[in-house]
């Protein structure tokens, strides 16, 4: 094989971007509409330091950035629609039995308060509370790859109560006031409702803490592993009745024995080995199913450890709820690729719906890569298949054949 075939040089990008422009036009309505987007997404996909009007106007070869800016303001289109055929293309390409979905929230610093959601309020991004804006977001993982593939912009209660405030920033007079983990429910839920295929759903603890999202999913015999806090509250009826204890407490009450050695995936320092154990859950689940608290423990501190939820199907193994529990970190991934190369934090726009087309065009660009990616995986597999040669068909001259 080629280095070319596997490195992905002789990738037709061209051709490539044209299916997306294909797959994503008939949201963007008009021929204007449509070129601009395709102009928009080109110099995402460019080495322009920053991703703004400007600057992609200067990629696209225009004098202005008009027309960058009615893109995302004035212009008339759903960035909604948009996103069902981001998520499908994203899906054709990476879709798996074994993929999985992750939820979890990222922050872009503003200043001034004129930015459409923006409040003084935790960052994950920077570790502190900051001015900011703060999005949900949900991605796509699979042995092709990873991408995001739905996004909603946090309201805090000072703008929702605010309704002349949301009006000024063009918010919808329906939108209401609603928490994080209830957005990722409803993200997860249009994500199955279309017929994703999901092996495992993730997110960090302020979404596993969440009762109404466990319950939606156990409904929908989906399975999770979604991490808690040390002192989320366990109840169980024994034969002394009514024992209340948490995640900390019987993880002190393992022996050694119990907990494995196992690797939650690659990192970018190699396998990100940990210590794993798990305790069986007899609470009432549907047939079929069964939950598990599962432990995390740092090999190198001891005192590291992380919780989760599991609600697997019957048989699930350690290594696998393992496995499903490294596989977080592909959001992290998303975020840091959207952000860095594809300007995912350079909206200009301060405006409900401007926020929106920004996201969802940048997450078309992200697609975009994700796709190249599998299709460049998908042939250098293919090609390493078709040049092997049987072993049953080497002879004295095949070229790893010893002397003797």
């Amino acid at each position: 094989m080629l280095v070319g075939d596997w490195a992905g040089t002789v990738v037709e990008w061209k051709d490539a971007l044209d299916g997306l422009q294909a797959q994503i036009g008939p949201a963007l309505g008009r021929l204007e509409t449509r070129t601009s987007a395709g102009q928009f997404i080109k110099g995402l996909l460019s080495g322009a330091e920053r991703k703004t009007g400007w600057m992609l106007a200067e990629e696209a070869g225009l004098e202005r950035p008009y027309r960058m800016q009615s893109l995302l303001g004035r212009s008339s289109w759903s960035a909604d629609a948009l996103l069902e055929r981001v998520r499908d293309f994203a899906i054709a390409a990476l879709g798996d039995a074994g993929g999985v979905l992750v939820v979890d929230e990222t922050g872009f610093l503003k200043k001034g308060r004129h930015s459409v959601g923006v409040s003084r309020q935790y960052s994950g991004t920077a570790g502190r509370i900051e001015n900011c804006q703060v999005g949900v977001f949900l991605g796509y993982a699979s042995r092709h790859g990873h991408t995001l593939i739905d996004r909603r912009l946090y309201l805090p209660k000072a703008w929702t109560d605010d309704r002349e405030r949301c009006r000024k920033a063009s918010v919808p007079d329906e939108m209401a006031f609603a928490t994080k983990p209830a957005m990722a429910r409803e993200m997860i839920a249009g994500a199955l409702d279309a017929g994703l295929s999901c092996a495992w759903v993730l997110a960090d603890s302020l979404y596993g803490s969440d009762y109404a999202l466990r319950r939606m999913l156990e409904e929908r015999g989906q399975p999770y592993v979604l991490a808690v806090r040390s002192n989320q509250h366990l109840r169980f009826l024994t034969e002394e009745g009514l024992v209340q204890t948490d995640p900390a407490c019987l993880a002190s009450e393992l022996a050694g024995e119990n907990w494995q050695a196992l690797s939650a995936g690659e990192g970018a320092k190699g396998p990100r080995l940990y210590h794993w154990a798990r305790m069986p859950l007899n609470w009432t689940t549907q047939d079929g199913f069964e939950r598990w608290l599962l432990f995390r423990r740092s090999i190198r501190n001891s005192d590291e450890i992380a919780y989760y939820f599991v609600h697997s199907r019957q048989g699930a193994s350690l290594a696998e709820m393992a496995g499903a529990a490294g596989l977080r970190w592909t959001i992290e991934e998303c975020f840091l690729r959207a952000k860095d190369d594809l300007g995912l934090d350079h909206c200009e726009a301060r405006s409900w719906h401007g926020w929106h087309r920004h996201m969802t065009l940048v997450m078309a660009a992200a697609a975009f890569l994700a796709k190249i990616a599998a299709d460049q995986r998908r042939a250098a597999w293919i090609n390493t298949q078709l040049t092997q040669e049987p072993q049953e068909k080497r002879n004295k001259t095949s070229p790893n054949q010893k002397v003797v």
